[in-house]
């Protein structure tokens, strides 16, 4: 039998010191983080939740559910930070339950997938750095897990199955809208390709009780989607109803990217597993066995992949919910293995983190993406470099003792680049002091307006009760003349270090952000000039 790998005590543990590192040290962050948390401050400040608001205006890009996560924090804590990014780390947790639920399903005489599907999944890199930042993508991922659990039960001859298919889809659309079908209906409609010989009924009631989950999902949909388009008014309502379905997927064939875009990227989001050559044999001769688990897995990893593919809007983000189909297929083929002693050093692997230590100490020399970059110090890449070396040296060990390996390792490489980079960087990103100022301005009535384009950076933290005016190109200088006693907030590359008149001047992202009086001129060159 496969020896024990530590289980969940020491996953918990990693999963807390991520947590620590990933909140301590950087704030908030533009563009997504603020934009997310000042939408559940605006419903909240307005009591208005079930129409989203950014800025004074209905927010229809994304569905509620995040938000009323957030929201059940602050009506538990009160409004704070930190409650609001704890929400996708919670997630991630229930996640892992999810996998190892699934993996069950999928292998009931095998308890030791069971047991390593979550460390498998933990010690994916991508999902370490990702999990502690306020996104709504971790949500979509557990939903997607779910879906896929009930299609499982269904197969295993429970049909109320169908029942935990369509909650998820629903809560899934809710999450962030109609993409999880993307997600869930390749290997649904697939289901020929996977399902074992004893399937329960035939493939037309299977397909049946198909539509009756996706009616079950858009019933749940349409419970908020129904009231928020009447109370959201008909350009909200036309958003939701048609740009959250069909008008987003035509949209998004409009952006340029390529159908092979993510193949690059792939390795990044399956390492460290990639990198271990010896799973690469094993994983093969685990497919010999041909089991249901396995072709489900596949069949849900390569027909989504292909379908995202196909989309031409793509962000590396989108195939989160794929790592738990790959999790599940290393898992299955580390139980497998039984108590086999891995011999092989993880040479490739040590030589990509070596690697990555040597750009990290060189980086801070040649890169000028922003001024702070060339303030890090090399040290942390000298440390990856001793993760390297640790690598290199790992005794032997039983196949089952990967999974918590790959996990410590993980979480190492992660921290060490967020205490090292991200904490050096965290004050260019801090909006925490900028937002106060424009609360103060508020407060004794005075306008507020900004040139660049505004995501709702300044909502949250400070609490604003009022929008802020959003400038296009060029009226920056006509607002200032209407508006002596307003403040006006500039950020961009081209602006000076020493800003005369400036309120506020400070580094921001690879810039700086000025806020300024209105009684200040903005010539076309940038430089600020007295009206008197």
């Amino acid at each position: 039998m496969m020896r024990q790998s530590g289980g969940w005590p020491i996953l918990l543990l990693l999963w807390l010191l991520a947590v620590i590192v990933g909140l301590s040290t950087r704030p908030l962050l533009p563009v997504d983080e603020l934009r997310y948390i000042a939408v559940a401050w605006e419903m909240w400040e307005r009591g208005e939740f079930l129409v989203p608001y950014l800025n004074g205006e209905p927010y229809s890009h994304k569905p509620p559910l995040y938000f009323w996560l957030i929201h059940a924090g602050w009506w538990v804590f009160g409004v704070n930070e930190w409650s609001a990014r704890m929400v996708a780390p919670l997630l991630t947790l229930l996640l892992l339950v999810a996998s190892a639920q699934l993996a069950a399903r999928l292998w009931p005489d095998s308890a030791a997938t069971a047991r390593l599907a979550p460390p498998v999944l933990f010690a994916g890199v991508f999902l370490v750095a990702f999990f502690t930042w306020l996104q709504l993508d971790l949500l979509l991922v557990l939903m997607t897990v779910l879906a896929m659990t009930g299609m499982v039960t269904v197969v295993q001859g429970r049909s109320s199955g169908w029942v935990l298919t369509g909650v998820a889809i629903g809560l899934g659309i809710l999450a962030k809208g109609p993409v999880i079908l993307l997600h869930v209906l390749p290997p649904a409609l697939l289901m020929p390709a996977w399902r074992p010989a004893g399937l329960a009924g035939d493939a037309r009631r299977w397909y049946v009780g198909l539509l009756a989950a996706l009616l079950l999902a858009a019933a749940i949909a349409l419970a908020w989607a129904l009231p928020a388009a009447v109370a959201g008014g008909d350009a909200y309502a036309r958003a939701i109803l048609w740009g959250q379905t069909a008008g987003r997927m035509v949209d998004s064939f409009a952006h340029a990217h390529p159908v092979w875009w993510y193949v690059p990227w792939l390795p990044l989001l399956f390492a460290p597993w990639i990198l271990l050559p010896w799973l690469w044999p094993a994983a093969r001769a685990a497919w010999s066995e041909r089991d249901t688990g396995m072709k489900f897995c596949l069949t849900w990893l390569l027909a989504v992949l292909v379908l995202l593919s196909l989309i031409s809007g793509k962000q590396l983000k989108y195939l989160l919910p794929l790592l738990p189909a790959f999790a599940l297929l290393v898992a299955r083929t580390l139980s497998v293995m039984d108590s086999q002693v891995i011999e092989r050093r993880p040479l490739l692997l040590a030589a990509v983190v070596a690697v990555s230590g040597v750009v990290g100490m060189l980086a801070p020399y040649w890169l000028e993406q922003a001024p702070w970059l060339n303030t890090v110090h090399a040290s942390w890449g000298l440390l990856l470099l001793v993760v390297a070396v640790i690598l290199w040296r790992l005794p032997p060990a039983p196949a089952g003792a990967w999974p918590l390996r790959m996990a410590v390792l993980s979480v190492l490489v992660v921290c060490i680049g967020e205490i090292g980079v991200l904490r050096i960087g965290a004050p260019a990103y801090d909006v925490r002091e900028a937002s106060r100022l424009l609360a103060r301005a508020q407060a004794d009535g005075q306008p507020v307006a900004v040139q660049a384009r505004y995501h709702g950076e300044f909502g949250f933290h400070g609490r604003l009760r009022a929008p802020l005016v959003q400038l296009g190109p060029g009226e920056a200088a006509d607002w200032a003349a209407g508006n002596p006693e307003g403040y006006l907030v500039l950020s961009g590359r081209d602006l000076p270090e020493h800003y005369p008149l400036a309120i506020y001047n400070e580094p921001f992202r690879s810039g700086r952000m000025v806020i300024v009086r209105g009684d200040v001129m903005i010539p076309y060159n940038g430089a600020p000039q007295s009206r008197e």
